[in-house]
């Protein structure tokens, strides 16, 4: 039975402390100064990417479409042996008999 006196004194105490709370007195301004916070953080964030116009990105798409198109032309007008041809003779793996018969005299 004691440990019920000792939950019902437990009981009673958190009650008490309910009866302690009191109204906040807070400034009649505080709403306005919290949300004229709210919005310039808001506006700060907007800051970076402010010099990223409309005019600016036309611009970089413009350039980016303009260099797909040039490559397009540069990749159909090469080609495929070519390239390959190209490629082989960089790292030197081309088979050419003349310089086979060069390297051999």
């Amino acid at each position: 039975m004691e440990t019920n006196k000792d939950i019902q004194s437990k009981i009673d105490k958190v009650l008490g402390t309910v009866d302690g709370i009191n109204e906040v007195k807070v400034s009649p301004f505080f709403k306005d100064k919290a949300m004229q916070r709210l919005f310039t953080e808001k506006e700060e964030q907007n800051t970076v990417w402010s010099w990223f116009t409309p005019k600016m990105q036309l611009a970089t798409l413009v350039c980016v479409v303009l260099l797909n198109v040039m490559a397009f032309s540069q990749l159909s007008s090469s080609s495929y042996n070519d390239n390959v041809g190209d490629f082989a003779e960089t790292f030197g793996l081309s088979t050419d008999t003349e310089t086979e018969t060069i390297l051999f005299n």
